[in-house]
């Protein structure tokens, strides 16, 4: 019971600062809808769906850096010296921030197309074209977010993402409502106040990080290997994921407006739940790493085991919030009777989903921390795109159950996903056993 305490302390105590980190990532969205809606359903409607877009897109260039943290740590394990591969994580980053920015602002004639409501394109187009050039700040925040977490240097990376949420809000009300000679922006301030605080934070973390860079630059090709060998699968896994999410966004934006505000409001909160089991997931990867690139067995079942009994117990206890409070937590996004009406015949479903959620990131960390990506993207494409989406167009558009049966569909998603994954951490582990033992 002893050895398993120190496991389950290890976890939480690298999760504390991440949890703080991802929750405060996510209010800074949060913060966005919540002012977005003060404003009017059509600006949290366009916001909504040019997210669902930014964001599949933004998620590729991190999923295609997540693999920083499991490849370090596999270093790290391994004993090898790793910070002079800090100046060519971030050039990695810069070369990503700019294809996904050119990409981005390449949507944007094709919006037209989409039959999306003639009163939403404007701003979307504009919103798009702004936001796209954010991928600078936000890419060199998140690769050097992942490098220092290797080192579990976990703390100033997120103090300052929680005060990046206070300036994204001061920044958000400026220029969404104006104030003194600064003209009142709408949806379009929105868009400003993102570029300005993913520019700030990713410098100050730059900042930070300079005396850990060696400057003699040289680009590390085995290392830029090992990344994307490592990050294409999490960056597809991701892909596959979000657009899962904002394919249903976009699709429920084309039925009604409410649809898609009520939608955006729901995976706002789900994610503010889901940040907790991501930071234990992200914990997983980096203690698991460790201990696969020192070969240590027992360490790797440990922690997987102690990771995933966190997130699941959490995730439970969130579950029963959101099933016995469903009113009052909508009631403190959007003050709209027709949002709450839509939200609250979903948020039951929601709960399950929540539990099952919490499982299948944890896997998905022990698979990163093991560098087998390629299975979180076969369980995300099977239960996405196989499972998950189909059966949510059927009951959604046959069966008339609107956005609610989208959600039928993200479940079923999820618990194929646990399925899969599990089964392949059992296969690994047998391995492992025989071949560290």
């Amino acid at each position: 019971m002893a050895d398993l305490k120190k496991y389950f302390s290890g976890i939480l105590t690298l999760s504390i600062p991440l949890i703080v980190g991802n929750i405060a990532h996510m209010l800074i969205g949060a913060v966005d809808v919540l002012v977005a809606s003060r404003h009017g359903t059509d600006t949290l409607a366009a916001i909504s769906i040019s997210n669902a877009i930014l964001v599949s897109l933004f998620i590729i260039g991190i999923g295609l850096m997540a693999g920083i943290t499991p490849v370090v740590s596999n270093y790290l394990g391994e004993g090898q010296q790793s910070k002079k591969y800090l100046l060519s994580t971030i050039n990695y980053a810069m070369l990503l921030a700019a294809i996904f920015m050119v990409i981005g602002i390449g949507i944007i004639p094709f919006l037209d197309k989409f039959g999306f409501e003639d009163a939403l394109l404007p701003i979307m187009k504009q919103y798009i074209f702004i936001v796209s050039f954010s991928n600078f700040g936000g890419y060199l925040h998140f690769s050097l977010k992942e490098f220092l977490q290797a080192y579990e240097i976990t703390v100033f990376p997120n103090v300052l993402q929680v005060l990046s949420i206070f300036l994204n809000l001061i920044f958000n009300i400026i220029f969404v409502f104006g104030f003194w000679k600064i003209p009142a922006m709408g949806a379009i301030g929105l868009a400003v106040a993102t570029l300005l605080v993913r520019t700030l934070i990713g410098l100050v973390l730059f900042i930070y990080c300079y005396k850990f860079v060696d400057y003699k630059f040289k680009f590390e090709k085995s290392y830029i290997g090992q990344l994307i060998k490592v990050g294409y699968p999490i960056a597809f896994a991701m892909m596959f994921e979000f657009l899962g999410f904002n394919v249903i966004t976009i699709l429920t934006g084309r039925i009604s407006s409410l649809y898609a505000a009520a939608q955006s409001i729901l995976i706002t909160i789900t994610s503010l739940i889901y940040m907790v089991p991501l930071a234990v997931s992200n914990a997983i990867a980096i203690k698991v790493g460790y201990a696969n690139g020192a070969k240590n067995y027992s360490d790797i079942k440990n922690y997987s085991f102690a990771g995933s009994a966190i997130s699941f117990l959490f995730m439970f206890a969130a579950a029963f919030i959101l099933y016995a409070f469903p009113k009052f937590i909508l009631g403190i996004f959007t003050p709209d009777e027709k949002l709450i009406e839509i939200g609250t015949s979903i948020i039951a479903l929601a709960a399950l989903y929540q539990v099952l959620d919490g499982l299948q990131v944890s896997f998905s960390g022990v698979l990163k921390g093991l560098k087998r990506t390629l299975f979180v993207t076969g369980a995300i494409v099977l239960g996405y795109w196989f499972i998950g989406l189909p059966i949510g167009a059927l009951f959604a558009y046959k069966y008339g159950m609107g956005l609610f049966g989208f959600w039928v569909g993200i479940a079923l998603a999820i618990l194929t996903m646990c399925i899969f994954m599990g089964a392949a951490i059992v296969c690994i582990f047998k391995r492992l056993r025989k071949e560290y033992s």
